[in-house]
C-alpha cells in the first residue's frame, strides 16, 4: 500500500513540474481531470472511463465526416446545375482525386498511408503509436473524394481516424502496448458503429481485423466505446445519412437453396473484386507518371465510368436502397441506357457491366490518389448481385423469390469475401436492416462466400504482403512474437576478429584476452573469410612451440551466413537447418558485422512470450 501511494506522490510531482515548467498550455494537454482520475481510479475503471472518451470522440469524427460528405453531396447534386447532366459526373470524379492529391501533397507532405492494412502495420512495427496527423487527414482527404463522387467508402478513414484519436490518447496518459492497441480498437471500433449504427459489428470489426494475433481479456472499453459511437450516430444523424434498411420478407426454410446458390455467386465475385484490385494497384505504381499525373490519369478514367455508370458515383448506398426499395427503373434512366428500350434483359446487361466495372472504379479511386476503403463498395457490389441474382431468378419463372432479403444477404456475402470478416458482415446488416430473424441466411451466404475466398488465398490479398514480410500479426501468434523482435538487437557486435594472414600465436593471445568461444577470420577490409571455434583451436594450444599451420589451414568455412535483413523466424530455421547455434552475419557485400546466437533470440522470445502472457 506505501508503495502504491508513494508512485502516486511521484506522479504528482512530475505533474506539478511539468505545470509550473509549462504553465496552462501544457496542463491542458494534460488534461486535469483525467491526471487526477488516472491516479485514483483502479486500472480497469480507468480503462473504461478511456473507452467512453475515445468512444464519444471517435464516434464524434465519424458523424462529421458523415454528415460533411453527404452536404457536400447534397450540394453538388442539389445545388449545382449544367446544361448537360454528362457534365456533372466528368467533372466531379475527376476533380475529387486530383483534389485529395493535392492536398495530400501541399498540406500533409506527401504522407498517404491508408487503410486497414496502415493501422495493422503500427499495431505490429510500431508499439501502437499512431501519428496524431491521422486524426484529422483522413477525415479532410476522403471527405473530398467520396463527396465528389470517387468510387469508395467512408467506414476504413473512420477506423483509421479512431484508431489514431485511441492510439494517442494512450500516448498522452503514457499507457502500456497492451492498453495502447486495447484503446486503438475501441476507436476503431467506435468509427465503424458510428458510420453504419452497428454497435457488435464495431466490436466484431476489432476482433476479427484490427486485434488479429492479439491476445486481450480486456473487451469492455471496446463495448463501451462502440455504444457510445453508436449512440452518437443514432443522435446526430439524419435519418437519410443512416445506413438502414426498413423493408424485408419474413425468413423462410424453404428458400435456403437461394441462399446456398447466392452464398456462391458472392464468393466468387469478393475474388474477382480483389484480384482487380492487385491488378490495378500494380498497374498504377508501374506508370512512369508523377503522383499528381497519376491522379489525373485515375480520375479521368472513374470520370468516365461514371459518366457511363452513374451508380458508379460515390459510395453507391442509395443504389442499394432502390434495389430494396423496387426502384430499379430509376437508376436506369440516369444512365446513357436510357436511349435504349429499357426490357428485362436490358436490366440484366447493366447490373452485369455495372459489377464488373465497379472494382474497376474503386480500384483507381484508391489507387490512383484518392482516399476511402473497401466497405461501401462490397456492401454495393454485394447488393447489386443480390438483386441480379432475384431478378434473374424471377425471369426464370420462380415465384415468391425473397428480393429483399438477397440483397440484404449478398450485402454480407461480398463483404465477408473482400474483407475477410464473416461475423463483421453477419452482424452489420442483422443490425442494420432490425433483420435478426435473417441470422441464419446471412450465416449461409456469409460462410460460404468466406469460405471461397479462404481457399483462393488464406489471408486476404489486400493484406498478404504485409503478412508475408512479417510486417502484421495473423494467427500464428508464435510467428507474430517472432515478427515483434528485431534482428539488429541480437546481433553481437563486439565480435572478436583476426586477420586471415596473422599468426597463429596472435590467435593464442586472443583467446587467453577474450571471452568468445568463436572467432572470424576476416581480410584488412572486414570480408568474411572464415570462422574458427575453441573446438577447431583445442587441438594446437598444449603444443604451440611445434606449430607449424597457418589460420588458412584450420578455419572453415561457416555452416551459413545470416543478412541483416533477415526475420527472426527466417533465422531461426537456419539455425534448425544447419544444428549450430552461432552464426556469422554480413553485408550482402559479405562484409563481416557480428554473430548472432541462437539462445539469444530464443531468450528474448521467451521473456516477450511471458509479457504478451501476464
Amino acid at each position: 500500500m506505501k508503495i502504491h501511494n508513494r508512485k502516486k506522490f511521484l506522479s504528482f510531482l512530475k505533474f506539478k513540474r511539468d505545470f509550473q515548467q509549462y504553465g496552462l498550455e501544457k496542463a491542458r494537454s494534460y488534461e486535469l481531470v483525467l491526471h487526477w482520475l488516472k491516479n485514483r481510479l483502479s486500472r480497469n475503471q480507468f480503462l473504461v472511463l478511456s473507452g467512453i472518451l475515445v468512444g464519444c470522440t471517435s464516434g464524434l469524427a465519424g458523424v462529421i465526416l458523415k454528415t460533411l460528405v453527404h452536404s457536400i453531396h447534397h450540394f453538388i447534386t442539389t445545388k449545382v446545375h449544367f446544361e448537360y447532366q454528362i457534365l456533372f459526373y466528368i467533372i466531379f470524379p475527376f476533380l475529387g482525386i486530383v483534389l485529395t492529391t493535392i492536398v495530400v501533397l501541399g498540406i500533409f507532405k506527401g504522407q498517404d498511408r491508408k487503410g486497414i492494412g496502415a493501422i495493422l502495420y503500427e499495431i505490429a512495427q510500431n508499439s501502437s503509436i499512431v501519428s496524431s496527423v491521422k486524426m484529422y487527414s483522413q477525415i479532410i482527404q476522403s471527405a473530398i473524394t467520396v463527396s465528389l463522387g470517387g468510387s469508395a467508402g467512408l467506414e476504413s478513414p473512420i477506423a483509421v481516424t479512431g484508431a489514431a484519436i485511441g492510439s494517442n490518447y494512450s500516448q498522452t496518459y503514457r499507457l502500456s502496448y497492451k492498453e495502447r492497441t486495447l484503446l486503438l480498437a475501441a476507436g476503431a471500433t467506435a468509427g465503424i458503429a458510428s458510420a453504419f449504427n452497428a454497435p457488435i459489428a464495431g466490436i466484431m470489426f476489432a476482433f476479427e481485423i484490427l486485434l488479429t494475433g492479439v491476445v486481450f481479456t480486456d473487451f469492455i472499453p471496446l463495448v463501451v466505446a462502440a455504444v457510445c459511437g453508436s449512440l452518437l450516430s443514432r443522435i446526430l444523424l439524419q435519418e437519410d445519412v443512416l445506413f438502414r434498411f426498413y423493408t424485408r420478407e419474413a425468413f423462410n426454410y424453404i428458400n435456403v437453396p437461394y441462399y446456398l446458390i447466392l452464398g456462391i455467386f458472392t464468393g466468387l465475385y469478393a475474388r474477382y473484386f480483389t484480384i482487380i484490385s492487385q491488378k490495378i494497384e500494380h498497374f498504377i505504381k508501374g506508370l512512369p507518371f508523377s503522383r499528381l499525373r497519376k491522379a489525373m490519369f485515375g480520375g479521368a478514367v472513374l470520370s468516365l465510368l461514371c459518366v457511363l455508370f452513374p451508380p458508379l458515383f460515390g459510395e453507391g448506398y442509395d443504389t442499394v436502397k432502390a434495389f430494396t426499395n423496387g426502384n430499379t427503373y430509376s437508376i436506369i434512366e440516369n444512365s446513357l441506357f436510357r436511349y435504349f428500350e429499357i426490357k428485362n434483359f436490358t436490366i440484366v446487361i447493366f447490373l452485369i457491366l455495372v459489377l464488373l466495372l465497379k472494382a474497376l472504379a474503386t480500384s483507381f479511386t484508391i489507387f490512383s490518389g484518392g482516399n476511402g476503403g473497401n466497405f461501401a463498395p462490397s456492401l454495393f457490389a454485394g447488393g447489386t448481385v443480390g438483386y441480379l441474382f432475384s431478378f434473374i431468378c424471377q425471369q426464370m419463372g420462380f415465384e415468391n423469390v425473397p428480393t429483399t432479403n438477397l440483397v440484404l444477404v449478398g450485402m454480407a456475402g461480398t463483404m465477408s469475401g473482400v474483407m475477410y470478416a464473416p461475423l463483421t458482415a453477419i452482424f452489420l446488416i442483422a443490425e442494420s436492416s432490425s433483420g435478426y430473424d435473417l441470422f441464419i441466411p446471412l450465416m449461409i451466404v456469409s460462410i460460404i462466400a468466406y469460405l471461397i475466398a479462404k481457399w483462393f488465398s488464406p489471408i486476404s490479398p489486400e493484406l498478404k504482403s504485409l503478412a508475408d514480410k512479417g510486417k502484421i500479426f495473423t494467427n500464428k501468434h508464435d510467428e507474430n512474437i517472432l515478427f515483434s523482435l528485431k534482428t539488429e538487437q541480437f546481433i553481437d557486435r563486439n565480435a572478436q576478429t583476426i586477420l586471415e594472414y596473422a599468426d597463429i600465436q596472435e590467435l593464442f593471445k586472443l583467446v587467453k584476452n577474450g571471452n568468445k568461444n568463436i572467432f572470424a577470420v576476416v581480410d584488412e577490409h572486414t570480408f568474411l573469410k572464415g570462422v574458427l571455434t575453441l573446438d577447431d583451436i583445442r587441438p594446437y594450444l598444449f603444443n604451440a612451440s611445434e606449430i607449424t599451420v597457418t589460420l588458412s589451414q584450420i578455419m572453415k568455412a561457416p555452416d551459413a551466413v545470416i543478412h541483416e535483413e533477415q526475420q527472426p523466424l527466417e533465422i531461426l530455421q537456419i539455425f534448425d537447418d544447419t544444428g549450430v547455434w552461432n552464426l556469422p552475419v554480413v553485408t550482402d557485400e559479405n562484409k563481416f558485422l557480428g554473430f548472432i546466437s541462437k539462445s539469444t533470440i530464443l531468450t528474448n522470445y521467451r521473456e516477450l512470450l511471458k509479457g504478451y502472457s501476464s
